[in-house]
């Protein structure tokens, strides 16, 4: 058996330890859904650090800028941007009145069971979208280590994110995010010095890859208006995907959040700079690759050393293991708590419901890797995947969930059109506008517009809907 196997079956085996541990642990459905609302600040952190840190990450960025160049790095400088503007603005009041999920939040202040219905609709929908991007690179790693058919490599990957987070929701999300965090830190920071070495130091990098790549440093290599509208899908991304809003909930109290969020902030901005300059190692190292996403999977099977680079592909699948899992408990209890309980069986025992749970998580987890295995949702690079996931939510959830804490005259009707209407932006301009404006910019106008339009000429919100978030 080679080291490579064996790595990854330890990895696996500590996963579902701490998913067998974490079953034990859960008692209710606020333990599967939010785990309790109880983290501390480094649990929290590394989950949600874990959870933004996704084969977008470790697979597509460096895809990316091996394909275009360093300028796409700049537009990742909005996340910690991002982090702060949640911590210091939107947290103080949205963790006021703690939900399970961000459906119910769009229920409880816009008063409405419908509205609630329809963001569970678009949670599903767009999370189908991203976790096809990771599912796709888990197959690229499963072919690299275990020789499998990348189709067959989809479907264990997808089988083994099943396995844990089934069994224990949230708390093995949390537990093993936070595993998956050390396993991702481990092997970037080993494999960045040992790939500079192969190229006799950082001053002779940057000569190579001008070499190689004569406009990699040029900001003509992508429009400036693509740069900076993606850059915009992942600041307003960054502040209203659920699985990352949910942490909030997660997490204890509002010091926790700050301390938590500042951690994540610190070990995102790490990542990615280690990250880049791989980018650029990868475009000298393999000038010849038929796609950039292989570019992260050659340097830890051609650069570094067996155990190394066994490590290294574990962080990549840990990468997107922890996206994975968090979209699961996002998308599960949309399926089971937002519609299920709330619209089709409201009155459903608690036994009944942790069971619709599990059901719920195993359906939509199902879903993409049968999209994929039918051909829906292969092609294009997974960090644009990850922008069309982004764009959705920024144009569905920003303004209402954003908007909803900071004004008081924003209406169920409001919060309804603005969401179906960003969404409608965003697919259209994804099939039909320009390419060098990233679909965000008219889905969130759009959102923003109908919100505020809708908002002004229907009736005001009751007091009661609004007061726990606004009362001092």
């Amino acid at each position: 058996m080679s080291v490579q196997i064996q790595i990854f079956i330890a990895y696996f085996v500590v996963v579902f330890a701490i998913g067998w541990y974490s079953m034990r642990a859960t008692h209710d459905e606020a333990d599967y859904w939010i785990a309790g609302g109880k983290l501390g600040w480094f649990t929290g952190g590394a989950t949600m650090a874990a959870t933004h840190t996704s084969a977008g990450t470790f697979v597509g960025t460096i895809g990316v800028m091996y394909t275009a160049g360093w300028s796409f790095g700049w537009v990742l400088l909005s996340i910690p941007l991002a982090y702060w503007f949640v911590a210091a603005v939107l947290a103080p009041r949205f963790t006021r009145v703690k939900e399970l999920t961000i459906p119910a939040f769009m229920q409880a202040r816009y008063y409405s069971r419908r509205v609630r219905g329809l963001s569970a609709i678009i949670v599903l929908i767009a999370t189908v979208v991203y976790m096809q991007a990771q599912i796709v690179a888990g197959g690229l790693i499963a072919n690299i280590v275990f020789g499998l058919p990348t189709r067959w490599g989809m479907v264990g990957f997808t089988l083994i994110l099943l396995g844990y987070t089934v069994v224990g929701g949230m708390i093995a999300v949390v537990y093993t995010d936070a595993f998956q965090l050390v396993v991702m830190c481990l092997g970037a920071l080993f494999a960045l010095p040992l790939a500079v070495h192969q190229l006799d130091g950082f001053g002779n990098l940057l000569t190579l890859v001008q070499s190689a790549h004569p406009t990699v440093f040029h900001w003509g290599t992508m429009p400036g208006t693509l740069l900076f509208t993606m850059g915009l899908a992942f600041f307003l991304g960054s502040i209203a995907t659920p699985e990352k809003l949910v942490r909030l909930y997660a997490m204890r109290d509002m010091h926790t959040v700050r301390r938590g969020v500042l951690f994540a902030i610190a070990v995102i901005t790490t990542l990615n700079l280690v990250v880049f300059l791989l980018g650029l190692a990868a475009i000298v190292l393999f000038p010849e690759l038929p796609t950039g996403d292989l570019a992260m999977p050659m340097i830890a099977t051609a650069v570094l050393p067996t155990t190394l680079g066994a490590l290294m592909l574990a962080a990549i699948t840990a990468a997107m293991m922890s996206t994975v899992d968090s979209l699961l408990i996002v998308a599960g209890s949309a399926l089971s708590v937002d519609l299920y309980q709330n619209l089709i069986h409201p009155e459903a025992s608690p036994r009944r419901r942790m069971w619709v749970d599990r059901i719920g998580i195993l359906v939509v987890g199902s879903v993409p890797v049968v999209l994929l295995l039918s051909g829906v949702g292969q092609g294009e690079l997974i960090q644009f995947i990850v922008l069309l996931f982004t764009a959705l939510m920024a144009s569905s959830f920003a303004v209402p969930v954003v908007g909803g804490v900071l004004w008081r005259r924003g209406t169920r009707e409001g919060a309804a059109c603005a969401m179906v209407g960003g969404v409608a932006a965003t697919f259209l301009w994804k099939l039909y506008g320009p390419a060098s404006i990233d679909s965000v910019v008219p889905g969130f106008l759009v959102s923003a517009i109908a919100w505020v339009g809708v908002s002004l000429l229907t009736s005001p919100p009751p007091r009661e809907a609004v007061d726990p978030y606004f009362s001092e």
